[in-house]
């Protein structure tokens, strides 16, 4: 059965309700800490969907990409069922993505364009990142 590749963008976080009112001060600042840097130490991430595509034309439309980091970010997907772009990963993506726009079709020209509109997010605000996880 074929899958659908599905992107998640990060929408909100916050600390788990439970945890932070039984949490004396000291535990409470490192969960602030925790919110600062990322991590997810009684942090819950809401992740609002994107974009789906299915996966075979996933993978087709990211083949058309050139080699190197931005190509083997997005293979990892068939590896790994899903992956995590981040602020590290949005110069390789954009550059592969505008190496690669000639050679498009319209509707992937469409996942280019939504894909790049999230990078421009994340790199404005680094604490944004996009999930992509493959579902059968």
């Amino acid at each position: 059965m074929p899958g659908k590749v599905r992107f998640y963008k990060l929408c909100k976080r916050f600390v788990d309700e439970k945890d932070e009112k039984d949490a004396p001060p000291r535990v409470k600042q490192l969960e602030y800490y925790a919110l600062a840097i990322g991590h997810h130490i009684g942090v819950v991430d809401c992740l609002s969907p994107v974009m789906v595509i299915e996966e075979e034309d996933y993978f087709k439309w990211i083949s058309k990409l050139p080699r190197g980091k931005a190509r083997s970010k997005l293979e990892g997907l068939a590896r790994w069922g899903e992956l995590e772009i981040n602020k590290e990963h949005v110069s390789p993506l954009v550059a592969a993505l505008a190496g690669a726009a000639s050679s498009f079709l319209p509707e992937e020209k469409q996942w280019a364009g939504c894909l790049l509109q999230h990078l421009q997010s994340i790199g404005k605000e680094p604490a944004i990142y996009l999930v992509v996880r493959l579902t059968k």
